[in-house]
């Protein structure tokens, strides 16, 4: 059974320090261990060591000069041969009283070595295998019932101990035994199983409820970590008593009978050890955070200075005194920080900070009462209360971690329902202003709704004038052209009716001297003049007749048309439209019209409106860059120009083409996709509407045509109008 003073982690180590020490070799019963029945003799200076072997040995009357006197917490390593294997005997006389004569007493063996115990010469009992019989070593792993001896008589008697055993694998590679306990042998009481089993069922229901409460605790924090990630305090606490958790689960672990060495290297070394000193580190860092501390760089060497002290003292043999001193330290080191957090804060702590502050402080209440207990008491002589103050110190700052949680989400929730008040409270007075601003945005939009119709209006109004203005132009346009067309016929009607008023009274002259020959010569010639104004007369009023038609209101009826003649007669009265306000104007006109076509149904008045739209555009293209050759040859640039304008018409499957190009400057490629918009003009102000080519192009889509235009800047202009022949 191993010795309660590896139960918790340098704590019962101190304790164990502060029982008396009584080295005679006279044994009573009250010397045994009130909580396990149990004397340890590993201390005691009266064992005798020889290395080596040899069966005489365990003979009670021998002769033991060269033998060494030394107890077994003496460092046995300079003994080991190169495989690391130790051999040798231990002797000792022990002498009962008459407490403990004709009592069974019962005999433990230490772990992890091979021994074989003798009394007065006698083999009692073989654990392990010393490797005496022929067999391979094999070390003992505590899985016997002890050894039952009573002793009748109280003389002395003589206790040998043959011993093989190895150095351990792990720094400071003591023998494997001595990293538990010293004791080759421990004598338990006469009452072993009752105070043995009372004294693990205390035990073991201590531990187990301390690893079970960690347990919950550690898993109900994970939880909420992962449940509340923004919450980084609960990581740490998750962490925190997750180490809290596997520091018991190794005290139990490594109080579990039959274990491996190497199994109970890990639960004690790196179990007990390691984890108590994540335990150092973790405390003052979780404080640093639930005080809202900054972390120095001060901070952080103390804790890598206390790591680095606790955590390689394993690697070097120190002695049992050095080992609890850098434990006190490091335990010390810890107290302090945690005491600095909590008076440097301590006008500042509030509502759940003070759990943390409880916690800690009954946990080092508890802690300081048990230590001051045992020293007076000069031992925890009472079970109950020595576990009890450990729970406390054991489970006290776990406690307050969950005590500290509810407390932080009570106030959560509290922050949570007062920023949802504001939340709703913010959310009305936003409501309220939304229904203000959708107020005064719904005046504003009748207001400008207003404005808009008012503006529409107008532009209808405008538009119409605009359209009216644009007819009016067309209107003058045909006008002057048809006013140009009948100027020579009636030039000629009034020419001829001067000639024959004058050659009437020639003929009255001649009549009147008689010279009938020559009357007769004058009429011929009269009436051949009148001919010439009938002939004329005929003409002008067949141009009037064929403007008129033309320049009628359209009716908006599609009636079959000759396109050629209907290109040809406004590509005329276009030209001749500009010849009458420009007496300069001059361009070659170019036709090239297909006969082929005969008529198409088309609104005449309308689609005669595009083509002189398209010819004056034409036109004034040309006229615009004859002036601009006229400047440059001024300028003695001499560049050679002639305006041309030219019409096509040709007939395309169901389709028939119709082309009017010129040989202007072209419209720029910024411009090119907005010549259809309305009211877009590249002519100076007041010199257009810029609704003559929309117009044009609603005209030619209402006849289920389409118009486009061809250009390069400089090289002129070609517009090309497909219309249906149906």
């Amino acid at each position: 059974m191993k010795s309660v003073k590896t139960t918790f982690v340098l704590l019962l180590l101190a304790v164990q320090f502060a029982k008396a020490q009584d080295t005679t070799i006279v044994v009573s019963s009250n010397m045994f261990d009130k909580f396990t029945d149990q004397l340890s003799l590993a201390n005691d200076n009266a064992w005798l060591f020889r290395p080596g072997n040899d069966s005489n040995w365990a003979q009670p009357h021998i002769d033991t000069a060269g033998w060494i006197k030394m107890n077994q917490t003496t460092d046995l390593k300079k003994y080991a041969d190169k495989n690391g294997r130790v051999e040798g005997w231990f002797r000792i006389k022990l002498k009962f009283d008459s407490s403990l004569l004709n009592k069974e007493l019962w005999i433990d063996f230490v772990p992890w070595a091979a021994t074989k115990f003798y009394v007065d010469g006698k083999l009692m009992a073989t654990r392990g295998n010393t490797g005496d019989n022929g067999k391979p070593f094999e070390e003992y792993n505590g899985d016997h019932e002890p050894l039952a001896i009573t002793f009748n008589s109280d003389t002395a008697h003589s206790f040998a101990i043959h011993f093989v055993g190895y150095l351990s694998p792990f720094p400071p590679h003591d023998l494997k035994y001595k990293s538990s306990s010293a004791d080759l042998l421990t004598i338990v009481g006469p009452n072993p199983y009752i105070n043995l089993v009372k004294f693990r069922t205390v035990v073991y229901s201590f531990f187990n409820t301390w690893v079970a409460v960690c347990a919950v605790l550690s898993l109900l924090f994970w939880l909420l970590a992962f449940q509340n990630r923004r919450e980084k305090n609960l990581l740490w606490i998750a962490v925190c008593t997750s180490l809290y958790t596997l520091l018991n689960f190794s005290l139990v672990s490594q109080n579990t009978i039959g274990l491996h060495y190497i199994t109970y290297y890990i639960f004690d070394e790196i179990g007990l050890v390691s984890i108590s000193l994540l335990i150092f580190i973790c405390i003052p860092l979780l404080l640093n955070r639930i005080f809202k501390r900054k972390l120095t760089s001060k901070l952080i060497i103390l804790l890598v200075a206390l790591f680095l002290l606790f955590f390689l003292r394993s690697f070097f043999h120190v002695s049992r005194t050095i080992n609890v001193l850098i434990g006190g330290v490091t335990i010390l080191s810890t107290l302090g920080i945690c005491l600095y957090y909590i008076i440097n804060s301590w006008k500042k702590l509030k509502g759940a900070q003070w759990a943390i502050v409880i916690g800690l402080l009954f946990s080092l209440f508890t802690i300081c009462t048990t230590f001051i207990y045992a020293i007076i008491a000069g031992s925890l002589s009472n079970i109950y209360v020595a576990f009890a103050s450990l729970s406390c110190f054991v489970l006290s700052f776990p406690i307050s971690l969950l005590v500290y949680v509810s407390m932080r989400f009570k106030e959560i929730i509290q922050e949570v329902s007062l920023n949802a008040d504001k939340v709703v409270q913010l959310s009305e007075d936003k409501r309220l202003q939304a229904e203000n601003q959708q107020q005064i945005l719904q005046e504003e939009v009748d207001r400008q709704t207003a404005e808009i119709r008012h503006t529409l209006d107008n532009l209808k109004v405008t538009q119409k004038q605009l359209i009216q203005s644009e007819k009016m132009a067309s209107l003058g346009e045909l006008t002057a052209g048809i006013a140009h067309e009948i100027q020579n016929p009636l030039n000629f009607v009034n020419n001829f009716s001067e000639v024959n008023s004058e050659m009437i009274d020639e003929l009255k002259n001649e009549l009147a001297t008689g010279n009938l020959q020559l009357a007769n010569e004058i009429a011929d010639d009269i009436k051949s003049n009148e001919e010439k104004i009938n002939h004329h007369g005929k003409r002008a009023d067949a141009i009037v007749k064929g403007m008129l038609q033309h320049s009628r209101s359209s009716s908006g009826v599609k009636e079959p048309t000759d396109i050629n003649t209907l290109a040809d007669e406004y590509l005329r009265l276009s030209y001749h439209g500009l010849r009458a306000k420009d007496k300069d104007f001059n361009v070659e006109m170019k036709t090239d019209f297909d006969p082929s076509i005969g008529k198409i149904n088309i609104v005449p008045q309308d689609i005669g409106r595009v083509l002189l739209n398209l010819y004056n555009n034409a036109f004034y293209a040309c006229t615009e860059r004859s002036r601009s050759a006229a400047n440059q040859q001024k300028s003695n640039n001499l560049i050679s120009y002639e305006p041309t304008v030219s019409v096509t018409t040709k007939k395309s499957g169901n389709s028939v083409i119709v082309t009017v190009g010129d040989n202007g400057n072209g419209i720029p490629e910024s411009i090119k996709e907005k010549i259809f918009q309305p009211f877009f003009t590249t002519k100076p102000t007041g010199s257009g509407t810029g609704l003559g080519l929309s117009l044009s192009y609603d005209i030619v889509k209402a006849h289920g045509g389409e118009i486009k235009a061809e250009s390069k800047e400089g090289e002129g202009t070609v517009f090309i109008i497909q219309l249906p022949v149906v």
